[in-house]
């Protein structure tokens, strides 16, 4: 067992996190449901979304027989939204080709929808047991710094130094520890900001605290200034709510509902009033925006009110359209900023009454 191992294995029993929620049964599937909510989120943000995510699709046959409509809407908040697709096009495979349980070799595992190298590992190492090496954010930044890597870690030369890094490092037994012990450390110690490497096992030979370059390492992905995107959404509403239109499912929020949108704001107020002659357009409340980040773009969605004076009929399966109130909110899956703009800013409520 290399001594980086050695070490970490013996601060992960006194330190290490040893009551998460996929831990209590640990399987492959539990396992790989939390690896892929874990993925640009926070674990204390990812356990209540697993804990109701499991209530509802506790094994994958469950997953694989829901509609991706109620999947959507157990995951909604914790965007990135192509992963909840990506599970139920995976959970269907594997129901069709390995009767409903994951496969134990990564190579099967990687030929399905959004399991990648790291992912199958993870799984792997977890619940198998099995000598895998995992290279998620937290564990790129521990050995980035342990090791003094030079260069952004997404790039393909550095990917590559980096995992031969996770390779060597890896202990000869105990996989499930180590696993969740390097992860651990990363996310508890070895933190972005401000690593507290006082209580770092691995600190005596880290190459990076010894030449002073924790806040320099790893090396920040090159500067790019975000574009910015304007479009405009229309918040239509009826006797039993707000009108959503279901998205494409490829591309930004895919497969969820949304407020219709269009690029130009005259384009979008003459779709409303040609689908709906009575609609009435209400005068913008202050505030009526919503602002979001995306990885690649900023978006600012500017909102056009609408209020229809009769009951418009209920939900439009037909139409990829529903009629959501959010007092009585349909199981499907919004993003998160609509949903709150509808909660906080929709006056549903007030429209349901009238």
């Amino acid at each position: 067992m290399s001594l980086f191992a050695a070490r970490l294995l013996a601060w992960f029993g006194r330190h290490g996190r040893h009551d998460l929620p996929w831990q209590h049964p640990r399987s492959a599937y539990r396992v790989w449901i939390s690896e892929v909510m874990l993925q640009q989120t926070r674990v204390g943000a990812v356990i209540p979304y697993f804990q109701a995510f499991m209530g509802r699709f506790p094994d994958v046959p469950a997953l694989a027989k829901a509609p991706l409509d109620e999947v959507l809407h157990f995951w909604s908040g914790l965007g990135y939204y192509a992963r909840a697709r990506n599970l139920h096009r995976a959970a269907r495979l594997v129901l069709e080709r390995h009767g409903g349980e994951l496969p134990a070799e990564r190579s099967a595992l990687e030929t399905l929808p959004g399991i990648g190298r790291s992912t199958a590992a993870a799984i792997l190492a977890q619940a198998h047991g099995q000598r895998e090496a995992i290279l998620d954010g937290n564990v790129r930044r521990v050995l980035a710094r342990h090791a003094a890597v030079e260069g952004w870690p997404g790039s393909t030369t550095v990917q590559k130094q980096l995992w031969a890094l996770a390779e060597a490092r890896l202990p000869g037994a105990r996989m499930a520890d180590y696993t969740q012990a390097i992860m651990d450390l990363g996310a508890t110690v070895c933190t972005r900001a401000q690593p507290a490497c006082e209580h770092c096992p691995v600190a005596p030979d880290c190459v990076a605290l010894a030449q002073g370059r924790t806040a320099e390492l790893p090396t920040p992905r090159p500067g790019r200034a975000l574009p910015l995107r304007t479009r405009w959404a229309a918040l239509v509403i009826a006797p039993e709510g707000a009108y959503l239109q279901r998205r494409v499912a490829a591309g930004i929020w895919g497969g969820l509902y949304s407020m219709p949108e269009a690029d130009e704001k005259q384009d979008l107020r003459e779709s409303i009033l040609s689908r709906w002659t009575d609609a009435r357009e209400d005068a913008p409340d202050a505030g009526d925006r919503i602002d979001h980040t995306f990885s690649h773009y900023r978006l600012e969605l500017r909102i056009l009110r609408f209020r229809l004076p009769a009951a418009a009929c209920g939900i439009m399966e037909g139409d990829g359209a529903i009629w959501y109130n959010t007092r009585l909110p349909v199981r499907v899956g919004l993003p998160a900023p609509i949903e709150r703009f509808l909660r906080d800013r929709g006056n549903i409520d007030n429209g349901a009454n009238r």
